[in-house]
This record gives C-alpha cells, structure tokens and sequence, in this order.
C-alpha cells in the first residue's frame, strides 16, 4: 500500500516551520508523498486570517518545489466544520489503497482523546507525533486504543508558529524568512496580513 501522510491545519499563513514537520515525518516513516489540507473551519479554533482560497494558494505556492508535497483541498470544498473523521472518511473511500498517517505536533497527542470519532478515526489512519529534539511525550497517559495508533517522530527545532507570524506582522516587524520567499510574496502582491515589503 502507498503511505501517504496528510498535514492539516489553517495554514494561515502557512510558515517553513510546517514544511519542515511535514519532511521530518516523510523522512523518517518512508511516505511517499505528504498532502497540505488547509481545514475550513477547524474546531474549537477561530475563524481563519484570510479566505480558504487564499489559504491554499499559499499552501500550493509553499510547496511547488517539492514533488514529495501536494495540496489537498477536501476540507474547503466540503465546507462546514473540519472534523478529521469525516474527511479520512471521504480520503478512505476514494483512495482504499493508502494507508494514511496524519501528522500532528506532540503537543496535540494528548487531546487526541478528544478529537470527534477517535474510536473510529484509529482504525482509519496512524497518527505521527512530531515532538522536539530532548522533549519526552508519555503515552502511557492516553487510553490503550490511541497509544497504539501513534508513531513518535523527531523535529528540528524551530519555534515559528502562525500566529507570531501575525503578531509580528500587525506590529510591521519583519516576518521574511519565517515563510518561504514565495509566500512572502503572495502575501505583498494580495495585501493580506497587511504585509510591508521588506
């Protein structure tokens, strides 16, 4: 079976610390591709910066170098809330010969127990857990049935996130090489986050 990982999230904006999570998971568990999914409205989180439109355009342009990334938009064209149940659901049932690892930071294992559908989300996917270099992640406090479905990985350490991003930009600090050069421009030929060249 092909291996495929899916990154998913807001993306907004998406930062190089995303891309280099996604290649330290393809790296070290062998997937032969990884798919950005920019969620349409991710639960329990606010609405996103800019338009899902907007937010693949960036995803697409963050990636294009990189034959191994592609971007997936099945969480926008459903619309609605982005529970990852329904969508690996959908991926399942259009691709039955994958095996898919969605990948998450290590900071977001624990609520996996939380997550919509977690009994049957386990059996759909493998969750790879990004944690950093020197950081210890117990497992042993989450159910059994969770513990088995997750794979540790390590990640550089870069602490970028999204929104220091947008922080950053608000106070017009400089936010160039925190995401790649072609977003950086996306972001100035669109006004969006009201980035300031230079």
């Amino acid at each position: 079976m092909r291996k495929i990982g899916i990154m998913g999230g807001a993306f907004d904006p998406i930062h190089v610390g995303h891309l280099l999570v996604a290649e330290a998971a393809r790296d070290q568990f062998g997937l032969e591709e990884v798919w950005f999914m920019p969620s349409h409205l991710a639960p329990h989180k606010r609405q996103a910066g800019v338009s899902g439109q907007m937010r693949l355009e960036m995803v697409t342009e963050a990636i294009a170098g990189n034959p191994a990334f592609k971007p997936l938009d099945i969480e926008l064209v459903r619309g609605g809330i982005s529970y990852t149940i329904d969508t690996m659901k959908e991926l399942k049932g259009l691709h039955p010969d994958i095996e898919f690892y969605f990948i998450i930071g290590a900071d977001m294992i624990n609520y996996l127990p939380k997550w919509e559908g977690i009994e049957d989300l386990v059996n759909m996917v493998k969750f790879i857990g990004l944690q950093r270099p020197g950081s210890m992640l117990d497992l042993d406090t989450l159910p059994q049935f969770i513990e088995d479905a997750v794979l540790l990985a390590e990640m550089p350490l870069v602490d970028i996130s999204s929104s220091l991003i947008r922080r950053r930009m608000a106070k017009g600090q400089s936010i160039r090489y925190m995401v790649p050069e072609s977003v950086y421009e996306y972001m100035i030929r669109s006004g969006i986050y009201a980035v300031q060249p230079g």
